[in-house]
């Protein structure tokens, strides 16, 4: 399943999909990324989701309000330790 960043995620099965297909496009062609290290690519996250609310109103689209943010926060905190 090939998403793409303005596809709709609807399940955590497909979540995991993305970040799957996520990390083999870094391992295919990672030297073409903005962000080729973790210090770069967390900051640019950070910089991005402060910024989505003016992304999503140039594209038309309403920021998602009851979307589960603890769930990515602890995701996020989890891969810092998870093997």
């Amino acid at each position: 399943m090939a998403l793409t960043p303005d596809d709709e995620v609807r399940s955590r099965d497909e979540l995991v999909s993305f970040v799957r297909e996520l990390r083999q496009d870094y391992l295919r062609r990672g030297h073409e990324w903005e962000n080729q290290n973790l210090d770069g690519f967390l900051e640019a996250l950070a910089a991005w989701m402060h910024d989505s609310p003016g992304w999503y109103q140039n594209v038309g689209k309403d920021l998602p309000e009851g979307g589960d943010w603890n769930f990515l926060a602890r995701a996020l905190r989890a891969a810092t330790v998870y093997e």
